[in-house]
């Protein structure tokens, strides 16, 4: 594997995320047509400049470790090898179609190591809210006042809270949070929901409806970095290289 300096690789992605970010809001602002993937899914040209900018990049700063990315098709028959960044430019398509004013929608890089999510950096420009994390230097929160460490909380005395999605909460879902008791959800799109149980505004984000591992690969970064944990349903572990990157149902986990 090539040795990665996180922090210095850190400081690189935020601006990457930061330039893709500002590429989707001029889009975002302005008037533009959607098409349609193959599953239905919507694709628009911010996620398409936002990779575009993406790819460049990183193949500058780090041109030898092969990249997954959502909207590379070809990138997706790439065999997952011990070193590998996954790539989603603007997750929560549909939540930037709304335009509702709520900004869940996120740039997303993370690196896989042997499996594991070591690093991630998930930025959701509408929001300004820059989320980044190595398993060797922790998980940051950066704002306009600089940036600050977050830890995942311990679960409140007035019970737990989860967070769910927006435009893919299922029966599944549902019951799993009636069977564990759980009474209070926030409904948010993208990964900023693993990055909400990160920096404790929530307890556990539980993912029963279809993901793709460009989808999960930063947050989960985020979230382990912050002393969680991600896993299947049955407690085992959730890891990434999968056939096809296309992921099973898991548990994001804060202290809960």
């Amino acid at each position: 594997m090539i040795k990665i300096e996180y922090s210095e690789l850190l400081t690189e992605l935020r601006e990457v995320a930061r330039d893709a970010g500002s590429e989707i809001m001029k889009i975002y602002e302005s008037s533009f047509d959607v098409n349609y993937k193959g599953d239905g899914s919507p694709v628009t040209l911010a996620d398409q400049a936002a990779e575009k900018l993406i790819l460049s990049q990183l193949k500058k700063i780090i041109p030898d470790i092969p990249i997954v990315s959502e909207e590379n098709a070809s990138s997706h028959e790439l065999e997952a090898g011990n070193q590998f960044f996954l790539i989603d430019p603007l997750d929560g398509t549909k939540e930037f179609l709304k335009k509702d004013g709520l900004g869940s929608f996120t740039v997303n890089l993370g690196l896989i190591e042997n499996g594991i999510p070591t690093l991630g950096v998930v930025f959701a420009p509408a929001l300004n809210r820059m989320f980044f994390a190595s398993n060797l230097t922790g998980a940051f929160e950066e704002s306009e006042n600089g940036f600050k460490e977050i830890k995942i909380r311990e679960v409140p005395n007035s019970g737990p809270v989860a967070v769910a999605s927006v435009s893919h909460r299922d029966e599944l879902t549902d019951n799993w949070l009636m069977d564990n008791n759980v009474k209070k959800t926030v409904s948010i799109g993208s990964s900023l929901k693993f990055c909400l149980v990160a920096c404790g505004e929530a307890d556990v984000y539980p993912r029963f409806g279809p993901t793709m591992e460009w989808d999960t690969a930063a947050g989960d970064a985020v979230l382990r970095s912050a002393g969680g944990s991600v896993l299947l349903p049955n407690s085992q572990p959730f890891s990434y290289g999968k056939q096809s990157y296309r992921n099973s149902a898991f548990i994001a986990h804060g202290n809960f």
